[in-house]
């Protein structure tokens, strides 16, 4: 491609976007270039360029756009003059610009056909920058992914893309980790994090078919990656199963043979003075059983023996149970409830386990924080659709992405004295109750679950 044509698009939008604010600066280059150029060849790739700028104008800018773009066709082809010194010598080689003016047709809107019409509103975001690296296509989604105009996008290049007026801080630092990542590994096709935890999937491809261009596709995955995670939980807990149904028994079953043996000789270690001794076991093999029991809820817990109950009063008892721990930790527990006739169909005793599990991780990521702060755990309850929102808030130490990610795998813990299966356990739960668990956590600022249990009174 010639010089000159690489620089005409880019500029001529611009000139359409600002109206020729600093017009002679921007050009300079495109101007001296299209010395020696054919007459004819600017005239079509003018009348092109302006064709592809029609396709994105809106119907009240048109009449703008076709204004604008006459009078760079006008400045463009008195650079395309020939100097006033070859000039004196060649007069008649000066173009005839009137003529050559008048030549252009104005474009006029034609409807999208409908392979365009399929591109402009696909899921997945696409842009095609041509080799100078200037923006000659994007579609209606790449465009809300930038938020951004898309007429204010056409002809930018890359530098004045990352630095446009329209683009957020957190969009223009995701797109240059993204190019940094790119250049640093040369991958061209990745998944990439955003600052909010979105993952996105981009691509960037150079074909022949696009006569050297770019091709930039972005496709926003969190939602099947949300999918693939919960899959995988449910894998991961199935193969638990597998395992503990093979060897839950067989220790067991050894345990309380050795627990039976050392209460017959608890009477001799008293007399010799060794009973400290028989009590470490007998509380070691408790704590062995209390694993294997978690262990085996885990992969199999019982089936749900539901009953309706008003979330209120469910949430209000959590908090009675749980206040003497709170005060020896504390915490301040707060509780709010938005609907008092909200109502649930549960297994008491498998859902209180769930509360109680959560609250007292709540106890602890606060008592871990260690800096003297108050400590504040909120429990709400909400209607939220179809189902009942409970919500545990603490100010605790909060999470990485890392731990949030594994949050819920079996026997993953942060806890010194942890068995890592409460979460997996009381995930377990919720799914059987038909409902979901989310959590969301930022170090330094605290941690927040969110139950979803589906109501039992119809409304929504």
């Amino acid at each position: 491609m010639e010089a000159w044509k690489t620089h005409y698009f880019p500029s001529l939008a611009e000139f359409v976007r600002t109206g020729g604010t600093d017009f002679l600066r921007s050009t300079e280059e495109l101007r001296r270039e299209l010395y020696g150029a054919n007459q004819d060849e600017i005239l079509k790739h003018h009348e092109e360029s302006v064709r592809f700028l029609f396709s994105f104008a809106d119907p009240e800018d048109r009449m703008t756009l076709a204004h604008r773009s006459l009078l760079f066709l006008t400045e463009m082809l008195i650079a395309y003059r020939v100097p006033e010194e070859a000039a004196a010598r060649e007069p008649e080689a000066k173009p005839d610009l009137t003529a050559a003016i008048q030549a252009v047709p104005i474009a006029e809107e034609s409807p999208p056909n409908k392979f365009e019409t399929v591109l402009q509103h696909m899921d997945s975001g696409v842009a095609l920058f041509d080799e100078a690296g200037n923006l000659r296509f994007l579609n209606v989604q790449m465009s809300r992914f930038l938020q951004a105009p898309r007429r204010s996008l056409i002809g930018c290049t890359m530098r004045q893309l990352l630095l446009h007026p329209h683009l957020a801080p957190k969009t223009r630092k995701f797109i240059l980790h993204m190019l940094r990542e790119m250049n640093r590994y040369h991958r061209f096709h990745g998944e990439f994090q955003d600052a909010d935890g979105r993952i996105f999937l981009v691509g960037v491809s150079q074909s022949e078919e696009l006569d050297g261009d770019y091709l930039v596709s972005v496709k926003d995955v969190s939602e099947y990656k949300q999918i693939e995670q919960a899959a995988f939980q449910n894998d991961k807990l199935a193969m638990l199963g597998k395992i503990a149904a093979a060897i839950a028994h067989e220790i067991r079953n050894p345990l309380t043979s050795i627990r039976g043996f050392i209460q017959l000789l608890l009477p001799y270690l008293k007399e010799i003075g060794k009973q400290d001794y028989a009590k470490i076991i007998l509380s070691e093999i408790d704590r062995a059983n209390d694993i294997i029991y978690e262990f085996l809820n885990s992969s199999k817990p019982t089936a749900p023996m539901k009953q309706t109950v008003l979330v209120g009063l469910l949430l209000k008892e959590m908090i009675l149970l749980s206040e003497s721990e709170a005060h020896m930790k504390d915490c301040e527990l707060n509780c709010e409830i938005f609907d008092p006739y909200l109502t649930v169909a549960i297994d008491v005793k498998q859902i209180k386990q769930v509360l109680l599990n959560i609250i007292k991780n709540a106890m602890d990521a606060i008592h871990e924080v260690g800096d003297g702060r108050k400590g504040r755990i909120d429990v709400s309850a909400r209607r939220e659709g179809k189902f009942a929102l409970i919500s545990i808030r603490d100010n605790g130490k909060g999470m990485d992405r890392m731990t949030l990610s594994r949050l819920f795998d079996p026997f993953f813990t942060t806890k010194e004295a942890g068995t890592g299966l409460g979460l997996s356990v009381s995930y377990r739960i919720i799914n059987n109750h038909g409902g979901t668990i989310h959590v969301e956590s930022q170090l330094g600022e605290g941690t927040e679950f969110m139950i979803y249990l589906p109501c039992t009174d119809g409304k929504e």
